[in-house]
């Protein structure tokens, strides 16, 4: 595989994703932005797919004809829209992960959109106001459908941002299969009790362990996205130097090696990695967590070196998200904990029939008729911080849609003040996250790991 260049992106109006399926235009100026956008259209399909050397999986979940959902290009402060149009025998939606979108545009079926039934379709619209990395997936019978497939990896780009030589964009992501290369059940219930069920095969861009051609000498961007449902990652990288430039979309206060950085599902990753200057050298980014190491993708330099430096790589621009007012801020107390207490749900997005786990001592209970309140009632432009605890012996990445907080304080561990809108809690630690409530509306809050998302640990905080 070839990494996408700069040079490539200049030439290209679009380009193919890894499983061949177009992107969205690109590098288009001028009275394009001011023309309503060319809908990019997103069909879900039941495919087969070559996950294993036993032959085709059956039932893989896509979007478009065949091969991985396509990496979807958009640019910060243009309009973006696509059109989902569902063609499988389930009930779908699309959530943005991470991009602040408008309420109704959010993705979630039960609290604010109809759900998209076979057949039917819907339209979604809205301009990124960050650029970074990003990715998409929908939100109703999540791990079945994440599980099997629909995950796609969203760039916003930044006409203002360094320039790079090569561009690596890379969907992690586990498979729960059989010997005969086909799906088993996709969770246990004493696991997702536990840190969740884990997939038997795992891949960066649908493949076991991809390798990208990269410029010898140049300096790489490589953005990753943890689709999974399940596995919390380490990341290192080895045979380069490399540096955290981005994490879930927004710049790194300052930047750092990933030496086993912890990373959760539904965090990204955006890595720059100066390639070594002999021709045919290899660089591995790699999960050094547990007692498998995993290399995950491998790149390799090509070509004359351009002997660039990590040290000439200007900063990434700052996203304008809102700055928290810490000395008028209210605070809101927040706790996750197991529960006993069970309300398996019958709706229409699925239910894994048991609940583990919850938010202050209350188990989400699905999308039903009469959801539970509001965790909180928030003032719209008021700022607010988030004290939250982890009382489970688990890592947890809580998740809040439509806005963006910064990392103030860890009781385990020095933290940058990042912003993100993902954060991996650890066992008994208590963090507190800043943000100002600058997005109106209901907005789902929930631990990523999707057992312990479906079994109880979500809830919701209203903006009005």
């Amino acid at each position: 595989m070839t990494a996408v260049t700069r040079r490539k992106l200049l030439r290209t109006a679009a380009i193919a994703g890894a499983g061949g399926i177009g992107l969205s235009a690109i590098g288009k100026v001028g009275s394009w932005a001011a023309a309503p956008p060319e809908p990019v259209l997103l069909k879900t399909a039941r495919i087969q797919a070559k996950l294993m050397d036993v032959g085709q999986t059956k039932n893989v979940l896509t979007y478009g004809d065949a091969g991985m959902p396509p990496v979807l290009r958009m640019k910060k402060g243009e309009p973006f829209a696509a059109r989902l149009v569902n063609a499988i025998d389930d009930p779908t939606t699309i959530h943005w992960h991470g991009i602040r979108v408008p309420n109704k545009m959010d993705g979630v079926p039960f609290l604010v959109q109809p759900y998209v039934y076979t057949g039917d379709h819907f339209d979604y619209a809205f301009t990124p106001p960050d650029a970074g990395t990003f990715w998409y997936h929908p939100h109703c019978n999540t791990l079945e459908q994440m599980g099997h497939g629909l995950t796609g990896v969203i760039v916003v780009e930044n006409p203002n941002d360094p320039q790079f030589d090569a561009e690596v964009v890379i969907n992690l992501r586990d498979w729960r299969l059989g010997d005969d290369g086909q799906f088993i059940d996709q969770f246990r219930p004493r696991d997702a009790a536990r840190s969740g069920t884990y997939g038997t095969v795992r891949t960066a861009n649908w493949l076991d362990q991809p390798q990208f051609d990269a410029p010898a000498g140049g300096l790489v961007r490589l953005r990753a996205a943890i689709t999974d449902v399940t596995r919390v990652y380490a990341f290192r990288v080895e045979g380069a130097e490399a540096m955290v430039i981005a994490l879930d979309g927004n710049p790194v206060p300052q930047r750092f090696a990933p030496d086993a950085l912890q990373l959760g599902p539904g965090q990204r990753l955006e890595l720059a990695i100066r390639m070594p200057d002999d021709e045919g050298a290899v660089v591995s980014l790699g999960d050094v967590r547990g007692t498998k190491p995993k290399i995950l993708a491998t790149l390799r330099a090509v070509g004359t070196s351009l002997k660039r430096g990590l040290r000439d790589l200007a900063p990434l621009e700052i996203n304008p998200v809102q700055q928290v007012d810490l000395a008028a801020a209210e605070h809101i107390s927040l706790s996750l904990s197991a529960t006993a207490e069970n309300v398996p749900s019958d709706g229409i997005c699925g239910s894994l029939g048991y609940s583990f786990w919850a938010i202050n001592k209350v188990p989400w209970p699905g999308d039903t008729s009469d959801p539970t309140a509001p965790l909180a009632e928030l003032k719209l432009g008021k700022s607010y911080v988030i004290d939250m605890e982890n009382l489970t012996p688990q890592s947890h990445p809580i998740h809040l849609h439509g806005m963006s907080f910064k990392v103030l304080s860890s009781s385990t561990r020095p933290v940058q003040p990042m912003i993100s809108d993902t954060y991996l809690i650890q066992p008994n630690e208590k963090v507190q996250l800043g943000f100002v409530a600058d997005n109106q509306g209901d907005w789902l809050l929930h631990c990523h790991i999707i057992e312990h998302q479906k079994s109880g640990m979500t809830s919701y905080v209203r903006v009005a």
